[in-house]
C-alpha cells in the first residue's frame, strides 16, 4: 500500500502558484509560503490566478497530480498529469467487461449493494448513539427497506432495474437525512437532494464533498493503470469519468454524507460559511472552503480497519485500495469485486 501524503488545497482565487527547486511557492498578494514538493501528492486550485510552466512540468514529472476546479470547487476544469501508469493488457480487459452488459452487471451489483449497506449502517448508527433525539421507529423502517433491498440489488437481471432499485434506495435513504442534522437546524436544513446548482446550504457542502471524492477516486483508477473514463454502470460521455463514479457510489454515505452531517453537528461549518447568488445557487465562501478543505484533510488522515484487507488503512487511502481490488478483479486474480462495506 503506498504512502498517504498531503494535497494542497488553493481556495483564495488570488493565489498564483511557481516553483522554486523542490518546493511549490503559493504567492498571494505581498507574501510567499513555500512548500517541499516531497510532502504532497496532489494540488487543487478552486478559481486562482493561475500556475507557472515550470511547476505544471514538475508535478507531471514528479507524478503529483494538478487538478483546476471552478471557484466554487464543484465543477472539474482541467487536470496536468504524467505518464500514464499500468498496461495495455489490464485497460483491455476493463474495455472488453465494460462492453460485456452481464459482467458489468455483476460489478454494478456490487457496488450498490455496498452502497445501501452504507446507508443502512449511517441509519443504524444514528439509531445506536442518537436514540433520544430522533424518531426511532421513523428510522427503523427505513433501515429495514434498505435491508430488503439489497437481496433485490443481488438478483437484479439488468441495469435499468439495478437503477431503478437504487434510485428508490437513495430516497429512502435521504428522506431521514434531515433528521439527522441535530444542530443548527434553522441554517441547516436537508429537503431532498438538488445540484447543478445547489440550493441549500446542506447541499452545497454534499456537491463540495462528492467533488473531492470524485478526484481521489480518479486518481485512484489511473494509479493502478485503469481507465478511469470507462465504467460499469455509468454510461460512456465524452469528459467524465464514468469508471470514478462508479466507485464514488461506494463511498458517498460513509466519507462525504457523514463527513457533512459532522461539520454541521460540531458547528465547524455555519451559516455565515455560505452564499446566495442571484439565481438562487448556493455557495460555500472562500473562507467556507478553506474550513471545509482542513477538516477533509484531518479526515483523509483518520485510520481505520479495512473490511476486506483486514488492514489499517486512512480514510483517504480507501478508495486507492478499492481500486487495487478492482484491478484485481479484472486481472482474473479475484473471483469477483469486493466493494467497500462499513458500519
Amino acid at each position: 500500500m503506498k504512502k498517504l501524503l498531503n494535497t494542497l488545497y488553493i481556495t483564495t482565487p488570488e493565489s498564483y502558484l511557481s516553483l522554486n527547486g523542490e518546493t511549490v511557492v503559493i504567492n498571494h498578494d505581498d507574501e510567499k509560503k513555500s512548500i517541499p514538493l516531497h510532502n504532497i501528492d496532489g494540488i487543487m486550485i478552486c478559481g486562482g490566478k493561475g500556475v507557472t510552466p515550470a511547476l505544471m512540468g514538475k508535478c507531471a514529472k514528479n507524478g503529483i497530480e494538478l487538478v483546476f476546479m471552478s471557484r466554487d470547487g464543484q465543477k472539474f476544469l482541467a487536470k496536468i498529469e504524467g505518464e500514464v501508469n499500468g498496461n495495455v493488457f489490464l485497460r483491455r480487459e476493463q474495455y472488453r467487461i465494460a462492453d460485456d452488459t452481464e459482467r458489468s452487471l455483476e460489478i454494478a451489483k456490487n457496488i450498490i449493494s455496498a452502497k445501501v449497506y452504507n446507508s443502512r449502517m449511517s441509519i443504524e448508527r444514528t439509531i445506536r448513539d442518537h436514540s433520544l433525539r430522533i424518531d426511532v421507529e421513523k428510522f427503523k423502517k427505513k433501515s429495514e427497506f434498505l435491508r430488503n433491498s439489497i437481496p433485490k440489488i443481488m438478483n437484479c437481471s439488468n441495469m435499468e432495474q439495478l437503477r431503478g432499485i437504487e434510485g428508490e434506495s437513495a430516497s429512502i435513504y435521504f428522506s431521514v437525512l434531515d433528521d439527522m442534522i441535530l444542530q443548527q437546524k434553522d441554517d441547516f436544513a436537508f429537503h431532498g437532494r438538488n445540484k447543478r446548482p445547489a440550493l441549500d446550504n446542506v447541499n452545497a457542502m454534499l456537491s463540495f464533498a462528492y467533488t473531492l471524492c470524485n478526484t481521489m477516486c480518479t486518481s485512484a483508477l489511473e494509479s493502478v493503470g485503469l481507465d478511469a473514463y470507462v465504467g460499469f454502470m455509468h454510461t460512456d460521455r465524452p469528459g467524465r469519468p464514468s469508471l470514478a463514479l462508479d466507485l464514488l457510489e461506494e463511498f458517498r454515505c460513509q466519507m462525504c454524507d457523514r463527513f457533512v452531517l459532522t461539520l454541521i453537528n460540531k458547528k465547524i461549518i455555519k451559516a455565515d460559511c455560505f452564499m446566495k447568488k442571484a439565481n438562487g445557487a448556493v455557495l460555500l465562501t472562500d473562507d467556507g472552503r478553506n474550513e471545509f478543505c482542513k477538516a477533509w484533510q484531518n479526515k483523509k488522515h483518520e485510520e481505520i480497519k479495512h473490511p476486506f484487507l483486514g488492514e489499517k488503512v486512512q480514510w483517504g487511502m480507501v478508495p486507492y485500495a478499492q481500486a487495487l481490488l478492482l484491478a484485481r478483479y479484472i486481472r482474473g486474480d479475484l473471483d469477483c469485486y469486493p466493494p467497500f462495506m462499513w458500519k
